[in-house]
């Protein structure tokens, strides 16, 4: 895992990004193979709704750990879809903090996710989304790390991660990858640029929670795309 974790070892269905036309390699029901909402019922939410310089709207800033919370802003950037992106900076050096930028609308038990970033430079090189966020202490992160070339799926509970399920991965700093999961009632399959890594049970999940894009320590990362999609909730005989 990255230096950090290592040491510490609704219903609404919302496409959230810049409102472009993207090619982005396949249609809801193709590579992620779920049947889900059909594609008309998506709503598309624009984060370049906010002006350039200033943090993201619909979005709560928080943290893991100690620490700042890291600056979140929109930025230009010429290789992001519509040419805007969120951007995470931050100069704290804390061991163990994991910047988080929750978005508000969506909480729910069941859906599938699509985060593109670009993990640009920082000691640690990690990045990704969390899921089934509840408090800055206890959710699911989907985390690429380029310095190890890896993903993971982390559990935080109490703030404190631990490592659920992991698979090589080609990471590479400043190039833009995709991450995803399908998430459904206990079952995750993690997917890195349209490709499934792996599939996992997690017997402990936590249900209901927001997504949010999500960091390790000062790791300088961007953000020009998220996908989400609501599934329908688990039912209980």
């Amino acid at each position: 895992m990255s230096r950090g974790l290592t040491s510490s070892v609704a219903r609404l269905a919302a496409i959230v990004g810049v409102a472009a036309p993207l090619a982005w390699g396949g249609s809801w029901g193709g590579s992620w193979g779920g049947a889900g909402l059909a594609a008309e019922d998506a709503e598309t939410i624009d984060f370049a709704k906010s002006a350039i310089g200033s943090p993201p709207s619909d979005f709560e800033f928080q943290r893991t750990g100690e620490g700042d919370l890291g600056q979140w802003t929109l930025v230009r950037d010429p290789t992001a879809a519509g040419g805007v992106a969120i951007e995470h900076v931050s100069t704290d050096q804390h061991d163990d903090r994991f910047p988080l930028a929750i978005y508000q609308p969506i909480a729910a038990e069941n859906l599938e996710v699509k985060v593109r970033l670009k993990i640009m430079s920082g000691p640690s090189l990690t990045a990704g989304f969390a899921v089934s966020l509840r408090n800055p202490n206890s959710y699911y992160a989907i985390s690429a790390n380029a310095f190890e070339q890896r993903v993971d799926l982390v559990l935080f509970a109490d703030g404190k991660p631990s490592r659920v399920e992991s698979a090589e991965a080609d990471v590479v700093p400043d190039r833009w990858h995709t991450l995803g999961v399908t998430l459904n009632d206990d079952h995750f399959k993690v997917s890195f640029n349209e490709k499934v890594l792996f599939t996992t049970f997690e017997r402990t999940r936590r249900k209901d929670g927001h997504i949010a894009l999500w960091t390790q320590e000062d790791t300088v990362t961007r953000f020009d795309r998220i996908d989400v999609r609501v599934l329908p909730a688990t039912e209980w005989r």
